[in-house]
Order: structure tokens, then C-alpha cells, then sequence
């Protein structure tokens, strides 16, 4: 059985990324007490249509997440997989998105930045036992519902990769496996004609992928993701993220991912976003 727990705090996406894995086929529990997930796989192992398993957990389970380190080793022992995705995001955009949709915090009736911090608290031990955790601060719903597609829509065992362009001045993707720094390299954004467009028009792309230095670093780091890749595959990782970053990214970091994308791609699950190109 693969079992996909999906948690994190409240606001940070948690429902549509369970939604999005039953869609996938997964069988899909919300906030099922982590004392009855043993059951509940001896439960459906009578259930030949059944092999994937999505629960969702978040901090109302309380003292329930106690123990929750030995129920999934127990599971891994048992010859079942054991995925941990952890959704986040700042304080600043859950009080936005608590504002936004006038919900109650479930962990405080009257002071949401009190009830964030303690969620994070009760999440802590949770948070460490993650697969992998994702920042959903700048996704919509539906960046995040392809996101999941992408990770969990393939075969167990297989290696999805993403290429992330990304702003360092927007933050560095929590999720990021290996972050390349492209700053250094020559800035579109100086140049009129060019400071308007993004790392997805032809004219940057020129920009910045004939630069003498580009062409260099560009050897260097098809070098170094391949290597990684390589052991993200003798390790059993089912995805890892390559995190491509300039200052705002829009231009440099937008073009060296599609290029390091092309490069790496063949026999690999090759996706390519762009998490700051509209910021």
C-alpha cells in the first residue's frame, strides 16, 4: 500500500491537495486519528481496487499525532510506503487567507497569529517526519492541484523532477533538493527592451543563454543536477525539485530553468515552473 499523509498548517492548502490525490486514485481519509491508521489498512486489504491511500492530518488531532514516528515505521516494516507531504506558508498570507474566507482558526476563536503559532507547535514532530515540504505562499489552487498531479499521478518508484525558477528576494522555495544561484549572471532587467519581458520571451532567452558565461555554468550545472539525480534515484526519492534563482525571478532564473530542463530531460519525468515570473 502507498500511504500519502498530507498535512500542514491551516490555510496552507491541505483540502485541495486531498482532493487533488483522490482524483489520482487515491483513497482519500480526512483527519482519521493516527492510532486508527494500522485499522484502517487492515481494512481495506480485502480490497484488491484499493492501493493508495491518502489521509490527511492537522493539528485538531492533538495528542492523537503522539506515537506517530513508531505507526510509521511500523507501516514501512510492514512492506507499505510512507509518504509525508507538509503544506506551508508566512503568517502574513494565513492571516490573509483567514481574512479573506472569515474561517475560524481551529486552534483559536479570537486571535489567529496565536492560533498559527501553536499549530506550528503541534505540527512540529510532524513537520520533521515530511517527505517533503511544500511553500504554497504564491500558489493558486490550481498550481497546487497540478503541483500533486505531478508528484503523485506517476508510478511509485519513479523519479519526478521539477525545475523551479524562483526570486531570491521573494524567498527560497522550502521544497528545493539543490538551489542554483544565477545572479551573478548578466541582468535583462538593466536593459530597456528587454526589463518588461520575462525569461519565457525569445529575446531574453537569447540574452541570456549566448552569454559566454551562461554557456559555461550551464555544462557545470547540467553536470551537477544529472549527478544529483542520479542519486536521488539510488536513494528511492519519487521527486525532487531543482530550484533555479536571480534576484526577482522573472528573467535569468525563468530562461536557465526551461534550458536546464531541456538539457536533463531525456528518460526523465521533466516539469518546469516559474513560482515569482508574475510577482
Amino acid at each position: 500500500m502507498r500511504l500519502v499523509v498530507v498535512t500542514g498548517v491551516s490555510g496552507a492548502g491541505k483540502s485541495t491537495a486531498l482532493r487533488a490525490l483522490e482524483d489520482l486514485g487515491f483513497y482519500a481519509v480526512d483527519n482519521l486519528p493516527l492510532p486508527l491508521v494500522p485499522q484502517l489498512f487492515d481494512l481495506v486489504a480485502s480490497r484488491p481496487d484499493i492501493d493508495r491511500i491518502a489521509l490527511g492530518i492537522d493539528a485538531r488531532s492533538g495528542n492523537f499525532l503522539t506515537g506517530m514516528a513508531s505507526i510509521f515505521a511500523d507501516l514501512r516494516k510492514g512492506g507499505h510506503s510512507v509518504e509525508v507531504l507538509f503544506l506551508e506558508a508566512s503568517d502574513d498570507i494565513l492571516l490573509r487567507r483567514f481574512s479573506e474566507t472569515r474561517r475560524r482558526h481551529p486552534l483559536s476563536d479570537t486571535d489567529i497569529r496565536a492560533g498559527i503559532k501553536a499549530e506550528r507547535q503541534t505540527l512540529a514532530a510532524l513537520r520533521q517526519e515530511a517527505s517533503a515540504v511544500v511553500d504554497t505562499g504564491t500558489l493558486n489552487v490550481h498550481v497546487l492541484r497540478g503541483l500533486i498531479q505531478e508528484r503523485y499521478g506517476r508510478g511509485e518508484g519513479e523519479l519526478a523532477v521539477t525545475m523551479l525558477s524562483f526570486g531570491f528576494k521573494h524567498g527560497i522555495p522550502a521544497e528545493a533538493d539543490v538551489v542554483l544561484d544565477v545572479r551573478f549572471l548578466p541582468n535583462p532587467f538593466f536593459v530597456p527592451e528587454l526589463s518588461a519581458l520575462s525569461g519565457e520571451d525569445e529575446a531574453v532567452v537569447r540574452f541570456v543563454l549566448d552569454d559566454p558565461e551562461t554557456k559555461a555554468f550551464l555544462e557545470d550545472a547540467e553536470r551537477l543536477v544529472q549527478r544529483s539525480v542520479h542519486g536521488f534515484r539510488r536513494e528511492g526519492k519519487s521527486y525532487a525539485t531543482i530550484a533555479i534563482g536571480c534576484t526577482g525571478g522573472r528573467h535569468r532564473s525563468v530562461a536557465i530553468a526551461k534550458e536546464l530542463g531541456r538539457r536533463v530531460g531525456g528518460g526523465l519525468a521533466i516539469s518546469v515552473r516559474h513560482r515569482d515570473i508574475a510577482i
